[in-house]
Parts: structure tokens; C-alpha cells; sequence
């Protein structure tokens, strides 16, 4: 699970599916990425990087 997304994203007061919506994803694929079933995309990593302000390559950072 990416608990540092979640963290991010509620501290932005931001929903799973607002954040879906302004990346142009469904909320359910948002919601894979975010529980660590899917791994996004560089261009969706991007995009969801931009809009709560990370630098994206933190999804391919295995820890």
C-alpha cells in the first residue's frame, strides 16, 4: 500500500475520485494505484505527480 499517497492527497483535502477525474483516469484504476495493486504509468505518474505537487519517479522508488 502507498501510504505516503494517501497522506499526500489527504492533506490536500482531495478525493480519490477528484484526483482521478483531474488526472483522466477512473477512480477505480486511482484507487489500484494508490492501494499498490497497479503500478501507473510514466505518463499517469506524471500527471498525479503534478496535481499534488511530487516528483512522480517516487512510484518507482521500491522500498
Amino acid at each position: 500500500m502507498r501510504i505516503w499517497l494517501k497522506n499526500i492527497r489527504k492533506g490536500l483535502h482531495m478525493t480519490q475520485y477528484s484526483v482521478a477525474a483531474m488526472a483522466g483516469i477512473k477512480r477505480p484504476y486511482y484507487s489500484f494505484i494508490e492501494s499498490g495493486k497497479r503500478r501507473p504509468s510514466p505518463q499517469v505518474a506524471q500527471k498525479i505527480a503534478e496535481i499534488m505537487h511530487f516528483d512522480w519517479t517516487r512510484f518507482f522508488v521500491d522500498k
